[in-house]
């Protein structure tokens, strides 16, 4: 992560385009975002699905009081008083969307007693699923190329701090204090880095070219016959955010309750974690019983659930698609994934935001910094 501190020389025309990504800086993606949304770590599983819903987010920190508990990885995140410098609050995971549809499914049923499940406290369910298992933050002096490094591993979100005292710090903080954060996302760099000219000639290149390897070809799904119950059950296992719905084939040995190799398969839906926050808790012991297709057509239907009539409208390229097109794609529609189809409608791969990342930040890395 020296490599941007290092560079000195280059044609005029080089350093002019490598000069916009040198002085941009984590803090110039945060001018814009809100103050963090958060739940104490006493809040339920259902008033934390309320909060995802009312803001619009796929996840959010856990505050606790400090002094009393481990953060996840063993994080040390808090915020403290902006005059004083007392510390408020420790930050001890990150709960999402999949961690709550993890414990929604449980070992059991649908049937199982559902509001029972949903007054648990949040704090008891971190750690369902990888992602909550860690706490990310970035200094808001981490430049734009380390933050892309971040993020092309598969990190989703990490936590800007603040007024914090490590704000001349450039890199990744194991240890913060600030006195309030922002929360920053693999959508908001995508955001960034698609307006920017100087990623033109990456921009024209096809996802499907060798010099990219934009697109990972491994994709496993779900049948269109497959129940909400098993498809999150199965997502939970494979730490899958998404999958997508496939038509069921006529072997009628398949098995609609397991991941299918999507390959190559007709695609005809999108599951994805943030489907299941536009589902009402009332309603829920119900849906999940439902067919796939039948709980995403009931729910795009439903007012005030922000969700696209996912099953009807997929977000997909061909091949030849340029990485440009792609990433117009993911910024206009708001999603996370493209999935990449043939002429009839094949599943081939997919492009995901960590993909889309990944290859910027290496062609990048070649192209202005050997």
């Amino acid at each position: 992560m020296q490599a941007t501190m290092e560079v000195q020389a280059g044609s005029p025309c080089r350093s002019q385009k490598h000069q916009m990504h040198k002085d941009k800086q984590v803090k110039d993606l945060i001018v814009d975002k809100r103050r963090l949304v958060e739940v104490p770590y006493t809040a339920t599983l259902g008033d934390t699905m309320k909060t995802l819903m009312a803001n619009k987010v796929v996840a959010v920190p856990v505050a606790a009081p400090p002094g009393h508990w481990i953060g996840a990885g063993g994080s040390m995140i808090l915020e403290s008083d902006k005059q004083t410098g007392a510390v408020r609050k420790h930050y001890i995971g990150m709960v999402t969307m999949l961690d709550i549809m993890a414990h929604i499914a449980g070992n059991g049923s649908a049937d199982a007693d559902l509001t029972k499940k949903m007054i648990v406290p949040v704090s008891s369910i971190i750690g369902h699923c990888l992602e909550s298992l860690s706490l990310w933050t970035l200094s808001p002096n981490t430049s734009i190329v380390d933050c892309m490094e971040v993020f092309s591993k598969g990190i989703h979100r990490a936590m800007v701090p603040v007024g914090g005292r490590s704000e001349n710090v450039a890199g990744v903080e194991l240890t913060e204090s600030a006195s309030c954060y922002r929360m920053l996302t693999q959508m908001d760099l995508l955001r960034f880095l698609n307006d920017l000219q100087e990623l033109k000639s990456i921009m024209s290149l096809k996802v499907s070219d060798k010099q990219l390897q934009a697109i990972t070809d491994t994709v496993f799904g779900v049948t269109n016959k497959a129940k909400v119950i098993d498809v999150i059950k199965c997502m939970r296992t494979a730490s899958l955010n998404a999958v997508p719905i496939v038509e069921s084939s006529d072997d009628i040995t398949e098995d609609h309750t397991q991941l299918v190799n999507g390959k190559r398969r007709k695609i005809v839906g999108t599951f994805s974690a943030t489907d299941l926050r536009g589902c009402p808790v009332s309603k829920m012991q119900h849906l999940l019983n439902l067919q796939v297709l039948d709980f995403l057509k009931m729910l795009s239907g439903a007012p005030n659930t922000g969700l696209r009539s996912s099953w009807r409208e997929q977000v997909t390229c061909h091949p030849e698609s340029s990485l440009g097109e792609v990433m117009e794609k993911v910024v206009s529609d708001n999603v996370h994934r493209v999935w990449v189809v043939d002429e009839q409608g094949l599943l081939e791969g997919v492009v995901s935001l960590t993909d889309m990342i990944r290859v910027i930040r290496l062609w990048y890395l070649t192209e202005f910094l050997q």
